[in-house]
């Protein structure tokens, strides 16, 4: 059997399994639509957690901006995992407890404010279509290798299966389809780790396999990754970062920004009670951290594959690496993975000095010129995007073809799972915040439904056109959106959670202001809405204030968020007393019913 009838064989079955998961769990009604009737299982509800968390950014191009970046990168991981520990500590709990099952919901009554119910809602669609971008544009890369279509194509196809099994099921089908999601997406993300760690260091758990020994040359992986990276010009993998202020602040933005995640929030509210909320948070931790533990081992055995795929000489002990340079392959000799991803437009060959064989190396260092030179180079001629390497890893390891197939329908999955509960997230806040809560109270059931499915069929529209050509790779379009999230949601959520003297006029100030700093530094350096061309100044550390990068801006807005609410409160009047003593229940463990307002 073909390599393509093997993707299509797992691919296909995986599509069969979540469309016919979402006809057997459709919505029937709008509690079912938005909090799966309020029923969930906490051990279900944290597998579908982790399904909804681990995005195309985790799947797929996290171990690719750890393979590229090494140390420099791992602030995605740290940011990420701790941002779950603050939403599962200082949120969910609390947000269960008020009964609301929407963020512009708790906004709206908390601020007895139908504007702060409004800003939230804007706030909340500009953060998740953000999000939505890079799922699909994981979701191309994945199909554009393994059904052998253009990226573009790849994401209209996503676009579709997303709409069948979101559009219909609500959160009750997307629930259920999670979890078998992260079923085959732990299962496709764990083997070729296991097999790649084995064949690396003789050690089959990946994680403990990168502090082994590299079996073919006898030093710790992680130093024989060092010499390789260092020979080919690049900074070492293990080197720490000059720029600590930004990387603290990007580490900030990824971590509050995922405490004010709409639709992980969402999940909180489909268990029965609060302490199933509690244990939901729990059990979700314990289903991620099995995929970001082996992340780390992933990236670096994938950079370490790559380098050794085009200096076959590297791979064992090397007494001179300038004379293992001077023999990379041919390119006439390629493997065949190489020649695959060429054809999907993320791999690119050009042969500037006309010799035949591929030269990879880090062309923009200065240091590395002279080298360069000696061995007849007139540039790198071999780009390899960051998001390809988790899928490529078993095709460059050679593993069976099953494991490819595997892979494949995993990755489809991570990017599947999250672009649902973020689309449902969009729907709720149009349907139910906006259009229900604010401009027609009187609307039926049947009609909310409908207003919720076409918002819902039309954000995928959106995030598919603006997919198409998004503003980088996978992982660092999402962590823009957890910028947004971070100045505008976060904020907002804590202070309604843990303020008594924060009113209306303070949470609906201080979010305009963080999302539209945040927004305004963004656009300055990625363009207007992330239309390529408009940007202001040019993308570099050198012209960043104070070498601020836009991803990691979204820890500033929420400062000035924090900031600009407070001042605004003090110089105006406190909170009405009922909404006082409403904050002030919300913190007691006891008495948490139902979610309402649905």
């Amino acid at each position: 059997m073909s390599q393509f009838a093997i993707n299509l064989l797992f691919v296909g079955a995986s599509f069969a399994l979540y469309i016919g998961i979402a006809i057997w769990a459709r919505a029937g009604s709008t509690k079912d639509f938005y909090v799966a009737g309020g029923g969930v299982h906490p051990v279900t509800n944290g597998m579908a957690t982790a399904a909804d968390w681990m995005s195309a950014a985790s799947f797929i191009s996290m171990a690719g901006l750890l393979a590229s970046g090494g140390y420099a990168n791992s602030s995605f991981l740290m940011g990420w995992t701790g941002g779950y520990v603050i939403l599962a500590m200082l949120l969910a709990p609390y947000l269960r407890k008020f009964g609301k099952f929407t963020v512009p919901d708790f906004i709206g009554d908390r601020f007895y404010s139908k504007t702060a119910r409004v800003v939230a809602v804007i706030c909340l669609i500009v953060a998740s279509v953000t999000y939505v971008i890079g799922q699909m544009t994981g979701a191309g890369v994945a199909f554009s290798r393994f059904l052998e279509v253009p990226s573009s194509t790849g994401i209209w196809i996503a676009a579709a299966i997303v709409f069948l099994y979101a559009v219909f099921g609500g959160m009750k089908g997307i629930t259920y389809t999670q979890v078998a999601q992260y079923i085959v997406l732990i299962i496709a993300y764990t083997i070729p780790a296991v097999f790649i760690a084995f064949q690396l260091t003789g050690n089959p758990i990946p994680m403990f396999g990168m502090f082994s020994t590299h079996t073919e040359s006898g030093l710790p992986l992680l130093a024989k990754l060092d010499e390789v990276v260092t020979a080919l010009g690049f900074q070492d993998y293990t080197a720490d970062v000059d720029n600590k202020l930004n990387m603290v602040l990007f580490t900030l933005s990824l971590m509050i920004g995922t405490a004010g995640l709409p639709h992980v929030i969402i999940r909180f509210f489909t268990v029965p009670k609060v302490a199933d909320a509690r244990w939901s948070a729990g059990w979700a931790l314990v289903f991620i951290a099995l995929l970001y533990l082996t992340a780390p081992a992933v990236g670096s055995m994938a950079r370490l594959n790559l380098a050794t795929t085009i200096f076959p000489e590297m791979a064992g002990q090397v007494e001179d690496y300038q004379e293992a340079l001077a023999n990379p392959i041919l390119y006439e000799e390629r493997p065949d993975w190489i020649r695959t991803w060429e054809d999907t437009g993320l791999i690119t060959f050009t042969d500037q000095n006309n010799d035949g064989r591929i030269q990879m190396y880090n062309d923009a260092n200065p240091g590395f010129q002279a080298i360069a030179s000696d061995l007849g180079w007139a540039g790198n001629e071999l780009t390899v995007n960051n998001d390809i390497l988790v899928l490529a890893n078993p095709e460059i390891a050679n593993l069976p073809g099953w494991v490819i197939g595997l892979i494949a329908a995993g990755g489809i999955a991570a990017a599947l799972s999250t672009a649902a509960g973020l689309l449902l997230a969009i729907s709720s806040a149009i349907s139910h915040d906006l259009i229900k809560n604010t401009i027609n109270p009187n609307i039926s059931e049947k009609g909310e439904m409908l207003a919720a499915r076409i918002s819902m069929a039309g954000a995928i529209l959106l995030a598919t056109y603006l997919g198409l050509n998004p503003p980088g790779f996978a992982a660092q379009v999402v962590a823009l959106a957890f910028g947004i999230a971070a100045a505008s949601l976060f904020p907002a959520l804590m202070m309604g959670i843990f303020s008594t003297r924060i009113n209306s006029k303070g949470a609906i100030a201080g979010m305009l202001a963080g999302l539209i700093s945040t927004l305004l530094y963004i656009f300055t350096y990625l363009g207007w809405f992330f239309i390529s061309g408009t940007n202001m100044l040019p993308n570099t550390e050198d012209n960043w204030l104070l070498g601020i990068s836009p991803l990691s801006f979204g820890a500033v807005g929420a400062m000035i968020n924090f900031a600009v609410a407070y001042a605004v409160s003090s110089a105006t009047e406190e909170p009405p007393q009922e909404i006082q003593d409403l904050v002030q229940s919300v913190r007691y463990p006891k008495g948490a019913g139902a979610a309402t307002g649905h």
